[in-house]
């Protein structure tokens, strides 16, 4: 039986709402979500992506950015 509390808080968002938040494009979101770097659900032909899997990705994807060099001022 599966537990409905566990399901009250969560919230999803559409490919629309995630490729908006990150500033980038839809297939871009798709391609994260087939390569299983970002986590969703499939409703009928459609993708929910939980909001706390983008804040998940975002945070994972800060740590291993690497740094620029700082541009040098003579």
């Amino acid at each position: 039986m599966v537990d409905l509390k566990s399901f009250e808080d969560a919230h999803y968002l559409t490919v629309t709402e995630v490729a908006l938040a990150m500033r980038v494009s839809k297939m871009t979101v798709y391609r994260l979500v087939h390569e299983g770097e970002l986590v969703a659900v499939r409703f009928g032909r459609s993708y929910r992506v939980p909001a706390q899997a983008v804040q998940e990705y975002l945070i994972a994807e800060r740590h291993t950015a690497v740094p620029r060099p700082h541009p040098t001022t003579t």
